[in-house]
């Protein structure tokens, strides 16, 4: 077995424990279901609806797209994929998680979606954030509200023009989360394209699900630079 069969070996066991984990927790939830009220089943209904439909049939794909094209850089790559497993399975089945669990997993994300760009590409990131900050380590924020946001940026950005770029930026302040995300996008995949992805629209409806007037959601387009930013207060 050569070195790329190897990695492709363990990516298709890998995605395969995930989706064993998913149809468990499925059935999990479907039971749980039976003996709860209205508003506890509508969470965890759209929760479970959340993590199955963006995860399994979107964010792997773009996974194992992404490492199959770059197999040398597998090892790495499949760490933090690793580091995303553990967070889907163990962190966002609760309702709630910390600021610094979501940062991670935006860490991680981000590091999974570099590697089908050039080494040249312009990729700008910033954390902004304070250690001692009285939000970070306190379950105040739903688990995946970045993925969207992200993952779009890398699908729609144009990364053959040397002027492209992509930038992300996460701040925690005053009990504020804000994710700013901006691209050029490619003239040749519209950014209103969205066969087989995620549309910002579908954030728009879990966001209002979560958090009715506790978020601000802000989309722009100029000089073919896509910008969104995502502002949530954290506390009632």
């Amino acid at each position: 077995m050569g070195f790329k069969d190897y990695i492709i070996l363990v990516l298709i066991v890998a995605v395969g424990y995930f989706w064993f984990r998913m149809r468990k927790y499925k059935q999990t939830i479907e039971d749980y279901n039976k003996s709860t009220g209205y508003l506890e089943r509508k969470y965890e209904t759209i929760e479970l609806e959340n993590i199955d439909t963006r995860l399994n049939q979107h964010l792997f794909k773009n996974v194992l797209n992404s490492i199959q094209s770059h197999v040398y850089q597998s090892y790495y790559t499949i760490e933090k994929l690793s580091n995303v497993l553990d967070y889907v399975l163990y962190k966002t089945p609760k309702q709630l998680v910390t600021p610094r669990d979501e940062i991670n997993f935006i860490k991680n994300l981000i590091e999974i979606n570099k590697i089908k760009l050039s080494p040249l590409f312009d990729l700008r990131t910033k954390i902004l954030i304070d250690d001692r900050d009285p939000f970070l380590e306190r379950k105040v924020i739903a688990p995946l509200v970045a993925i969207d946001l992200i993952e779009n940026a890398f699908k729609h950005a144009d990364a053959q023009n040397n002027d492209s770029f992509i930038s992300i930026v996460v701040e925690l302040n005053n009990g504020y989360f804000t994710l700013s995300v901006s691209n050029k996008i490619s003239v040749q995949t519209p950014l209103a394209k969205t066969s087989g992805g995620i549309g910002v629209s579908s954030l728009e409806k879990r966001l209002k699900h979560l958090y009715e007037d506790r978020y601000k959601l802000q989309k722009s387009i100029h000089d073919q630079v896509y910008s969104v930013s995502l502002k949530i207060k954290l506390e009632e």
